[in-house]
């Protein structure tokens, strides 16, 4: 059992004259002044007014007015309350809530108690009181005992355990088992992103096997398609994108595409995750690399890949290369950004928040923040800046820069023959032309003419003005064509030549400068023009304080790399970090199950939710750890218990839990973006499962969608050309352009990076609908689809229906399913029919095919419906 602190305690006794909970002005009261007081009146090193409110009593004082600032018992007569419900303060920010304020009433008139002795003396700056301590996202994780109060016939893994003891409390239990349809469609979108073949659904329906499921859930884990889903989850919380976003010109980042094939092998390969957030990190210091000294860290595949990790702390939205108005702040903005992404990433708090003054609501302080980024100040040193263009590394070898030398060496070599050749041509031409000047004029011409123009005398500029065709320097092509297609056809030599370079590919990555390690200071107010004291590299307070040493142990590595960011990786991988085993195993479970243990995944703080069951998060983040920080074991846990396995349909749950807090049924939800657009093009048959490599392009058409393809536009058209195979590659492999998202994947909720998603939102509105009926990816792969149907079942309705529903649904459909799309499909033919009577096609259009069109159109119904978009 966790130790509750003293105050908490004294906060859950009750009031012996009228049985309500005591109040204590550290748990109840002080939040509220901090969320909108202590800024002003004891953080600054002038309170406000002399008034300063972080302890109970500094509030014993008397104000200018003779008015007391606190009248215990009589909180009508305290100034604290006239002064907060007269709206005269705060001053800054919101009006204070009436609940809030009742709180502080309902405290005065207690008594306004505390929950212990106050300390003597305060230091200005914000308090970390002990209810800070111990709120229970700073305790360590301790690994809880698997209960056993629970009928064992309901336990399949540990998962369940945990949560029967909650549900019955409530008196719920599980729904009943989900079928094996339902299963399969549900746990095949769920680990790959897209929708079971239907012959993978018949074997498992058929299988005997007690081992039917586990099997098939091993298979799914050792598909492609699993990283290529599951890397897209991690992606949304890096912010990834391949374009550098924050101004208007939203430039193309066009190396980031190895950061998320990186991330991909990597989840494919189950990479310990304390390796992998070691790599993202530090990779550079882990492979030896600087910014001047990275050449041994390409030639192994290795070292590569970790520089190449790097790249997620390159993330954060970065126009400092696009020529920005203020490049000061973007420099800082960037920096601010990225430590944004990287602390709701792995911390899930909202350190960002600190970046100005102190947190309103957690402990974090001012100076924390700057501890914090003077980890990573090193590698992005804002005064001596590296633009995104300066960060890029080759990977030539030593053996390819050679041979692209050598040829460049060949190359010049023969555009300097097309420059003599096309010299030489020239010269021929003038001594033609020169003979149509006057005999006394050609002398001094000839002599205007090897005269260099800035020494030439005006009497020379004036004769070459007078007989400027005769000057035959340029445009050989005015001269003569078949000359100038001669240099021409030669320079093309040394193009045809360099193409035969090895390609040279460039890492996009993050390191520090050997040597050059800046000083971090607290900005005031975080402006990067009002530094103050120096900070030095340093944990969270009020996780630092709770360990017996520097969690930190800092040591330069030998590569000359300052090795901080290294420290802080291996000490937020130690296992012993009260955060990040809790916010990644949360994440994974949201992703599972339809909302998380914490339903704030970024906000582990006061803000945040509370765990619905905070010592199921604790095992599964120690038995994360124990078992080596490895995933697979983790979703084989969470996919094989019963909770996962049940049905979507529990309606004593619906109606005790319509939240599903407890988890006594399976939660319905829709498919997500790439879900839906890759699952679509995978019934189609036209799916590109091509892996890895630069991302497919998008561009805006002229009806204003931008749709995935080649960008022919210009600044006063928008065309966009197909991409062949490339157009139908998983969405994962679309590029992701801040300033740009695709159409499609944007109407249904795919996130734009500013700059990461934290959690997505799931929206159910208008445009939505609209796509599904109007837009031409619906439409065109309707058909598709449709066709498919025809060449696989040529005239035969009921068995293409059936196909379809297996396609689609992963189960057989109904008689009336069948009756109803079978009337339908006759009413739509005849219609169809009668339409092109009354509208004949012209002469050399395609024929007409009424059946056919019909067919794409119940296609798109079905591809419309929710039987289709959501996951039972």
């Amino acid at each position: 059992m966790r130790v509750i602190g003293i105050g908490i305690l004294l906060a859950l006794a009750t009031d012996a004259r009228g049985g309500d909970p005591v109040l204590t002005f550290e748990k109840d009261v002080r939040p509220i002044v901090k969320a909108h007081c202590t800024h002003c009146h004891g953080e600054e090193e002038k309170p406000g007014g002399g008034l300063d409110l972080r302890l109970r009593r500094f509030m014993d004082k008397t104000l200018d007015d003779g008015s007391h600032v606190l009248v215990p018992g009589e909180p009508e007569k305290s100034a604290l309350v006239q002064i907060i419900r007269s709206g005269d303060m705060p001053k800054k920010g919101k009006k204070m809530p009436e609940a809030e304020l009742a709180v502080i009433e309902k405290w005065i008139a207690q008594g306004a108690k505390t929950a212990r002795p106050e300390p003597l003396t305060l230091a200005p700056g914000p308090l970390i009181s002990e209810e800070d301590r111990n709120y229970w996202a700073f305790q360590p994780v301790q690994r809880p005992e698997v209960p056993e109060t629970v009928d064992p016939t309901q336990v399949r893994t540990p998962v369940d355990a945990f949560l029967l003891k909650a549900m019955q409390e409530k008196g719920l239990n599980f729904a009943a088992p989900a079928d094996r349809q339902t299963l399969i469609r549900r746990v095949t979108l769920d680990l790959t992103g897209l929708l079971p073949d239907p012959r993978d659904v018949e074997a498992f329906v058929d299988d005997p096997a007690p081992d039917a499921y586990e099997k098939l859930v091993d298979h799914l884990l050792d598909s492609q398609a699993y990283g290529e889903r599951w890397a897209r989850h991690w992606l949304d919380v890096t912010g990834y994108a391949d374009s550098n976003g924050y101004s208007e010109a939203d430039s193309l980042r066009p190396h980031a595409w190895r950061y998320r094939d990186y991330v991909i092998r990597s989840i494919n390969a189950d990479k310990p995750w304390d390796d992998f957030l070691q790599e993202q990190l530090a990779g550079d210091e882990l492979a030896g690399a600087t910014h001047g000294d990275y050449q041994q860290a390409v030639l192994d595949s290795k070292r590569t890949d970790q520089l190449i990790a790097t790249a997620f702390l390159r993330m954060a939205p970065d126009g400092t290369g696009d020529g920005v108005d203020d490049p000061k702040l973007a420099k800082n903005q960037v920096i601010a950004e990225q430590l944004k992404i990287t602390t709701s990433s792995l911390l899930g708090l909202t350190v960002a928040c600190a970046q100005c003054h102190d947190h309103r609501y957690d402990p974090i302080t001012q100076a924390d923040y700057y501890r914090l980024r003077a980890i990573f100040d090193p590698a992005y040193h804002w005064e001596a800046w590296r633009a995104p263009a300066q960060r890029l590394y080759s990977l030539y070898t030593p053996e390819e820069r050679a041979k692209a030398a050598e040829i460049e060496v060949k190359a010049k070599a023969i555009e300097a023959e097309a420059r003599d050749m096309g010299k030489a041509f020239l010269d021929e031409i003038f001594e033609v032309e020169i003979l149509k000047l006057p005999e006394a004029e050609r002398e001094p011409y000839r002599l205007a003419r090897a005269t260099p123009k800035d020494k030439q005398t005006p009497e020379q500029q004036a004769l070459i003005k007078k007989y400027p065709s005769a000057l035959a320097l340029y445009s050989l092509n005015l001269y003569d064509q078949k000359k100038q297609d001669i240099v021409t056809a030669k320079m093309a030599e040394a193009t045809k030549l360099r193409a035969t370079k090895p390609v040279e590919g460039f890492v996009m990555a993050l390191t520090e400068i050997k040597g050059n390690v800046p000083a971090t200071k607290l900005f005031n107010r975080g402006d990067h023009d009002q530094p103050k004291e120096e900070v030095t590299p340093g944990e969270l307070s009020i996780i630092a304080d709770q360990e017996s040493d520097d969690p930190l142990k800092v040591t330069p590595v030998s590569s000359g790399s300052t090795g901080r960011r290294l420290a802080y990786a291996k000490w937020l991988t130690s296992g012993k970090h009260p955060l990040v085993a809790r916010v990644l195993v949360n994440r994974f479970w949201l992703h599972h199950m339809g909302r998380g243990i914490v339903n704030t995944p970024g906000d582990f703080g006061r803000q945040g939710e509370l765990p619905t069951h905070p010592e199921l998060l604790d095992w599964l983040a120690d038995e994360f750890v124990q078992n080596g920080w490895k995933l697979k074991p983790l979703h084989r846990t969470i996919l094989l218990s019963n909770a996962y396995r049940q049905s979507s349909s529990n309606e004593i749950s619906l109606q005790e839990d319509a939240e599903n807090r407890l988890y006594a049924r399976y939660k319905m939800r829709r498919m997500d973006a790439e879900t839906l657009r890759d699952s679509i093009l995978g019934v189609t048959g036209i799916l590109n499962h091509a892996s890895y490599g630069p991302p497919s392009g998008i561009g805006r058409d002229p009806q204003g969608r931008v749709v995935v393809g080649i960008d022919k536009g210009t600044i006063t058209s928008a065309k966009v050309e197909s991409g062949g195979a490339d157009d139908y590659r998983r969405s994962i492999y679309v590029q992701v352009r801040r300033s740009k998202p695709v159409t499609v994947l944007d109407t249904f909720d795919a996130p734009t990076m500013v700059p990461n998603c934290e959690m997505r939102n799931q929206t159910t509105v208008a445009p939505q609908s609209l796509l599904l009926m109007n837009d031409t990816f619906i439409l065109d792969n309707a058909r598709r689809l449709a066709d498919l149907l025809e060449t696989e079942i040529p005239q035969d309705r009921r068995a293409q229906l059936e196909r379809a529903w297996s396609l689609l649904y992963s189960k057989p459909p109904t008689e009336t399913d069948l009756t109803r799309c079978l009337a339908y499909l006759d009413e739509q033919t005849k219609a169809l029919t009668q339409y092109h009577q009354d509208n004949p096609p012209a002469k050399d259009a395609p024929k007409p095919n009424p059946p056919q069109e019909a067919m794409a159109s119940l296609c798109q119904i079905l591809c419309s419906s929710n039987r289709f978009l959501y996951i039972e």
